[in-house]
């Protein structure tokens, strides 16, 4: 074998050696990289990251506050138009309550026999009684109630009583007379029934003397 052949081999050798070399230097450094974390992984949460994720709640808060209210705003709305829709016509009615008692008195002073009265006086008439049942259609179409509670207890919240009544025929606190109807709108008050009350009789007698005359 020359020189130069010798010389050759030797250079071969030298160099699949640091080829050898560098591919276990570059396993190690890539082993290296795989067992080292990640620079952002395990790094604090900065202030500026702190200070967004506060807005971004305050902003959720704020969200679900309006949303909130909307919410109320829009059942309070239903209620007060419900209610308007109900109770729409109080005024009114209750402007009515007087034309309705004068043509209810009209009625109550006719005489029953109209066929002997004067044609023009019976058919007045007759239209005051067609009146009075017109109103009274028009009323239960609105949901307007009559109050007339003679024979029933006396209800404060529906009743108001004029005076008293002896009596021992009906139990105390009973409704024996109505001077004047009371009406109500569904279930509110309109007016409440002017009435006369029952009280046991024995409290009006007059005690007895014990002296002689």
């Amino acid at each position: 074998m020359t020189a130069e052949t010798q010389d050759k081999n030797a250079e071969t050798a030298m160099d699949a050696e640091e080829q050898k070399m560098e591919a276990e230097n570059l396993d190690a450094a890539e082993a290296e990289n795989l067992d080292m974390p990640s620079p952002d992984a395990d790094a604090p949460e900065s202030a500026d990251d702190s200070e967004e994720a506060e807005d971004i709640n305050a902003l959720k808060d704020q969200l679900l506050r309006v949303m909130a209210d909307n919410e109320n705003l829009r059942k309070r709305t239903e209620r007060d138009m419900a209610a308007a829709k109900k109770y729409g016509a109080l005024g009114l009615a209750r402007d009515l309550l007087a034309s309705i008692d004068n043509l209810e008195t009209a009625i109550s002073h006719m005489p029953e026999n109209k066929e002997d009265m004067d044609e023009t006086l019976k058919n007045i008439l007759i239209g005051v009684e067609m009146s009075a049942r017109e109103f009274a259609s028009v009323l239960e179409r609105h949901q307007i109630t009559k109050l007339t509670p003679e024979g029933e207890k006396f209800d404060y919240n529906l009743h108001q009583a004029m005076f008293e009544v002896p009596t021992d025929e009906v139990a105390p606190g009973m409704v024996v007379q109505v001077v004047q109807s009371g009406y109500m709108l569904h279930d509110r008050l309109l007016r409440p029934a002017m009435v006369g009350v029952s009280k046991p009789a024995a409290q009006t007698a007059a005690p007895a003397s014990d002296k002689d005359s």
